[in-house]
This record gives C-alpha cells, sequence and structure tokens, in this order.
C-alpha cells in the first residue's frame, strides 16, 4: 500500500466523528519529507476547535498508522485557529 492510501485508510478511522459534526478532511498533498498537507472541510474549516482537532485527532490518527509521516499541516487554519489566542468564552 502507498503512502496516501494508508493516509487515507487512517482519516477513514477519524472521518465519521469528523462527519457527525459536517466537517471533513482531504489531502492536498504529500510531500517529499513526508508531510501531509491536508484542507479541513465544511465546519471543520470554520470551527474554534480545529486547530485541536488537527493536533489531537486527525495528528494522532496518521503519526499511529503512518509513522513514516514526520508532520501534518493544515492549509486553510487562520490566525483565530492559533491555540495561543484567548477563546471569546474566556473574554469576561
Amino acid at each position: 500500500m502507498d503512502l496516501l492510501n494508508k493516509v487515507e485508510s487512517a482519516l477513514d478511522t477519524i472521518r465519521p466523528y469528523l462527519e457527525a459534526d459536517g466537517g471533513n478532511v482531504s489531502i492536498e498533498e504529500i510531500t517529499s519529507d513526508n508531510i501531509v498537507r491536508i484542507k479541513l472541510l465544511g465546519a471543520c474549516g470554520s470551527c474554534p476547535m480545529s486547530i485541536m482537532t488537527l493536533k489531537a485527532g486527525i495528528e494522532q490518527a496518521i503519526k499511529k498508522a503512518v509513522p513514516e509521516i514526520t508532520g501534518i499541516e493544515a492549509i486553510n487554519l487562520t490566525a483565530m485557529d492559533d491555540p495561543n489566542a484567548v477563546m471569546p468564552e474566556r473574554l469576561s
């Protein structure tokens, strides 16, 4: 099985959870240094928790199933998804 298919299989294990919340993910590219570039789709693309989904869900699933992957990057995360940003519920 090639690298792309391995990564797709890993994503298939978490897709039901993403889809349950109205989101999904697509692989845009796997670089020559084995970094997977993904695009968060649907609700995942605009969710304030998308960085958490990326790190705790997507990245862990891929790295566990495909250890040769060195990193995961979401190409459509915005500055609002900065893990160090103050979330609106914390402003009060």
